[in-house]
């Protein structure tokens, strides 16, 4: 079987992001196995080889016509999550993004089979696109490769004093999008008086548009961390930096009202740091037993579980040991051979 992947998110701004992450990892972990009579061969600039026997869009867009509608081989596309469906508010289309979300679930007919990245996002595809609950495959993600905790006490403090991070923080790794509840977090450190440092390239972003509502939740973080020394953003760092910062901070906290799956939660236990994520959406899934869980409506709540964290070193402990446990489930091998399964499934080998 060769498929074809389309790697066009490692060239546009998605390389930053969880769709790039998502791209390069499942490409170099498929090339990784060695599976016989199994090859992989990328797709750039549209070119579809045509010796191909399978087509894997690793990416969908609602409001952009990421997806062919002539189908000249079977294809497969991973829908990572439905935010913007669940949140139309937030993420409103426009009039050219309805007639595009129109063309794109139509095109969405066609696909052999989908791969989703949770049980809560399969749940949502066959709800909002009316996808087949049938030809649905969940394969989850797995935390970056070089992500674990750093014992070199020699390199966290060239950390601690490149960046100027405080001796006890909060971390939150990501985007800066309505679901991801920033808001929320800097409210609840605040009523706890910690600090939190922020991690990610939109957080720093200055060129952006201020009227378009889905920089909203951007223009909020920059009004409400405008002259505040204990909300530090420093943008995308490397693997080897992020897995410092997860080894040091005192705990990671994500209270998204919706995720497709949650990386940065993994990422964060296999670094030894123990995890506070919301009860909703996939992350519940994908956290297991190994985190302490918040409603993202509540902040005082959010906030009374990050002092609870710091405080009790028998739930922080718990959390930690947890947590290594936890992320053992999550490897990109297995990732690979249960995406080569789908791949079989779509085309009935």
């Amino acid at each position: 079987m060769k498929v074809a992947i389309d790697i066009t998110p490692l060239r546009t701004g998605h390389r930053f992001r969880g769709i790039g992450f998502y791209t390069k990892n499942l490409t170099e972990a498929l090339k990784n196995l060695k599976e016989p009579n199994f090859s992989v061969t990328l797709i750039e600039k549209g070119k579809i080889p045509f010796d191909c026997d399978l087509i894997h869009y690793p990416y969908f867009d609602f409001f952009f016509l990421t997806l062919p509608l002539r189908k000249i081989k079977p294809i497969i596309v991973t829908i990572h999550d439905c935010t913007p469906l669940v949140f139309p508010e937030h993420y409103p289309p426009g009039v050219r993004g309805r007639i595009k979300y129109q063309i794109q679930k139509f095109s969405l007919r066609g696909m052999s089979r989908v791969i989703a990245d949770s049980e809560n996002s399969k749940k949502d595809i066959v709800r909002f696109l009316g996808f087949p609950e049938g030809k649905i495959d969940v394969v989850y993600l797995a935390p970056a490769n070089k992500v674990s905790k750093i014992e070199d006490r020699e390199f966290l403090n060239s950390l601690v004093k490149k960046f100027t991070l405080p001796e006890v923080f909060v971390l939150y790794v990501g985007d800066v999008n309505y679901n991801k509840n920033l808001p929320g977090l800097i409210k609840a450190c605040c009523l706890a008086s910690l600090p939190l440092v922020i991690v990610g390239k939109q957080a720093v972003s200055k060129n952006f548009d201020p009227d378009n509502i889905e920089n909203q939740s951007l223009v909020e973080l920059n009004q409400m961390t405008e002259g505040k020394k204990d909300v530090l953003r420093v943008g995308f760092v490397e693997e080897n930096d992020l897995a410092g910062f997860y080894t040091l901070a005192s705990v990671y906290c994500q209270p998204s009202f919706y995720e497709g799956f949650g990386l940065s939660i993994l990422e964060a236990m296999s670094c030894g740091c123990p995890v506070i994520t919301s009860n909703v959406s996939s992350t519940p899934e994908v956290a297991g037993k190994a985190a302490l869980f918040v409603n993202p409506n509540e902040t005082r709540e959010i906030s009374e579980a990050i002092k609870k964290v710091l405080e009790d070193k028998l739930l922080r402990d718990n959390l930690i040991e947890l947590g290594y446990k936890q992320v053992k489930k999550f490897s990109w091998k297995k990732c690979a051979l249960e995406t080569i399964a789908s791949y079989k499934e779509a085309i009935r080998l």
